[in-house]
């Protein structure tokens, strides 16, 4: 099996059970057979007209691309982002001080699904877990929400699996949205698909921040990194979640 072929197969499984589908009715949806659908899913190479089917059937983007080797930029430097690096490093300050275990670009596995969390913490006392993603953009919204849900999806069970947590009683996934003109363009034009992913209030956030894990329950915030309140990316903006991480209310 390629790397190709196991990656466009995780993504639709993930797709497909972010969306509460059977592989039943995606087949029914994209015009193929039930095991076509599986074979893909499992990472067994489909053809051209295959992965188009499936993108259309999600509700995906297809996007294909031949590249020049020689011209084509180097990975490492198209990732470089210090604004979205500087955001980590001030909450991995604050939260390591705190006593809290941390993970940085943190890897995490479902079945043929992989990924990296910007940046996590946990309590294994609390059974407690916090999942940040850190945003400066949003080319594209769907690719976004996408990332972020299949996070809050498997990142848990996975780390929990890891630490010896038979399962986490606190589960908060923070999406950090840079405030910025283009990102509140964003957001405003997509306010309810926000609200969507993101309905829950900062107090989750808040209680992180102050070193008490929150009660039991699970939690998905959006909230607004402002450089501008205090020296830019310090710590202490963060710990003033109320001007410096706003909630997404304050946009209305």
């Amino acid at each position: 099996m390629s790397r190709l072929a196991l990656g466009l197969g995780g993504e639709s499984r993930a797709e497909r059970l972010r969306r509460h589908l059977s592989v039943r009715e995606v087949g029914g949806l994209s015009g193929l057979g039930r095991a076509t659908v599986s074979d893909v899913e499992s990472g067994r190479p489909g053809s051209l007209e295959t992965y188009v089917r499936l993108a259309d059937a999600l509700r995906l983007k297809a996007e294909f691309e031949l590249v020049d080797p020689r011209r084509r930029e180097p990975a490492a430097r198209r990732a470089q982002d210090p604004v979205h690096a500087a955001m980590g490093e001030a909450q991995a300050a604050r939260l390591r001080g705190l006593g809290f275990a941390l993970g940085l670009d943190e890897p995490f596995q479902h079945f043929q699904f992989a990924g990296r969390a910007d940046l996590v913490a946990w309590s294994v006392e609390r059974a407690a877990l916090l999942h940040i993603e850190n945003r400066t953009r949003f080319p594209d919204i769907q690719d976004s929400f996408g990332s972020f849900n299949a996070k809050r999806q498997y990142l848990g069970p996975d780390l929990a699996a890891r630490t010896g947590v038979p399962r986490w009683y606190s589960e908060t996934h923070v999406m950090v949205a840079l405030w910025s003109g283009e990102v509140l363009r964003a957001l405003r034009s997509h306010r309810a698909s926000f609200a969507s992913v993101c309905p829950d209030s900062p107090e989750a956030f808040e209680s992180w921040w102050r070193g008490e894990p929150p009660s039991p329950g699970r939690r998905s915030i959006l909230l607004l990194f402002d450089p501008i309140v205090g020296p830019a990316l310090r710590p202490a903006a963060l710990g003033e979640p109320r001007r410096a991480a706003r909630p997404a209310a304050a946009l209305s």
